[in-house]
């Protein structure tokens, strides 16, 4: 990405803080905050159900080694409250991150719109050459994934960051340190689960970021040459209403034509990245799990690791790989929302350099802090 692109994109990301950043500041933001207070209270009982089944799956399959249907029958019983506790958490988990994401959506539709419509810019804006002529799109699809993908990732990101504190923990008690010769060196690691996990995470996210860098940029794109072949349609629909005189048909068609060519073309292109995600993503899906057990396996096989303390530990490994690999299963989705946050903000951008050709008595940069104040 070369530097002009970079400068613009850091423009259009401070141009959409700027308005956005007002729903969490406003005279009713208690509301929203207060909402939010809610929805980490129940990332924090998601995770202690969590924690639970840890244990749980340790007790049962030690009862199962055991041969214990004492023990295993207990299990059974506990299991049925643990599996009701997560329902019930993750419908109201569902409820809650939604209604953050429709009120924050209706909010900043509400002051686009507004913005868009008053001086008659959207008349104006019509004018404009090139993509920023295109509002319709942004303000439907654009707005809605900036403001739905920054909830999903903040409440994720804190169900990551205490799912690896408390899991490390376990991984540390359970596992415990490690020792082997190499060379006629005998070596030591303590928690060495802990250190084989930080490892293993660091090398999947490394590579995910490696190959998935373009990924902003062609979403970008995509979306772009999706909102041109809407438009495109848009103008022989005008035609046909006879909005747009009859003689300019054959030269809408052929940029529909063109339109739907560069659209394939791109929709190629992503196909092509997604590919390279995935390779990463899926090969850390299938391993992950593996992985904890193979690392457990020396020490079940020398007893100093009972059946149950196994299949803990593997779970408890796999949910922290999980949590530093955060971006690994979230890539895509932040490249989405990046582009999103870029195209709501430069419509704001050539809303505001309109006020501008208007005259008015206020420069871009004011128009733009008024706008998001008002």
């Amino acid at each position: 990405m070369s530097d002009d692109e970079n400068e613009d994109g850091n423009r259009e990301w401070s141009r959409f803080w700027l308005t956005a950043q007002q729903f969490w500041l406003g005279s009713t933001a208690w509301r929203v905050w207060l909402l939010c207070a809610a929805l980490v209270a129940l990332v924090v009982l998601q995770l202690y159900v969590q924690f639970r089944f840890n244990y749980w799956n340790r007790d049962f399959f030690d009862a199962l080694e055991g041969r214990d249907p004492t023990r295993l029958r207990q299990q059974a019983y506990l299991l049925i409250p643990l599996a009701l506790a997560s329902v019930v958490l993750a419908i109201i988990s569902v409820w809650g991150r939604m209604a953050m994401q429709r009120n924050w959506r209706q909010w900043l539709s509400a002051k686009v719109i507004n913005y868009w419509v008053e001086n008659d810019r959207y008349a104006r804006l019509a004018t404009v050459q090139g993509d920023l002529k295109i509002p319709e799109y942004r303000i439907a699809e654009d707005i809605r994934i900036a403001t739905d993908a920054p909830i999903d990732f903040a409440v994720s990101v804190i169900s990551s960051l205490l799912t690896a504190i408390v899991f490390v923990q376990v991984l540390w008690q359970v596992g415990g340190s490690i020792g082997f010769a190499v060379a006629g060196l005998q070596l030591w690691i303590p928690g060495y689960l802990v250190v084989s996990v930080v490892v293993y995470s660091g090398l999947v996210t490394g590579a995910m970021l490696w190959v998935g860098s373009p990924l902003t940029r062609v979403i970008q794109t995509k979306n772009q040459v999706e909102s041109e072949l809407i438009t495109a349609a848009h103008l022989l629909r005008d035609i046909g209403e006879g909005i747009t005189p009859k003689q300019e048909e054959r030269g809408v068609i052929a940029g529909i034509w063109l339109a739907l060519d560069r659209t394939i073309q791109q929709w190629k292109r992503l196909c092509w990245q997604l590919m390279r995600n995935t390779l990463v993503s899926h090969l850390n899906t299938l391993i992950a799990p593996i992985i904890g057990l193979v690392l457990c396996a020396p020490k079940f096989l020398a007893d100093q690791m009972t059946l149950g303390e196994l299949t803990q530990a593997a779970a408890a490994f796999t949910l922290v790989q999980g949590s530093f690999n955060w971006m690994v299963d979230n890539f895509s989705r932040v490249a989405e929302w990046m582009s999103s946050l870029e195209r709501v903000g430069g419509l704001l951008l050539s809303l505001d350099r309109l006020n501008g050709d208007a005259k008015a008595d206020v420069t871009p940069s004011e128009a733009a802090r008024q706008q998001a104040g008002g």
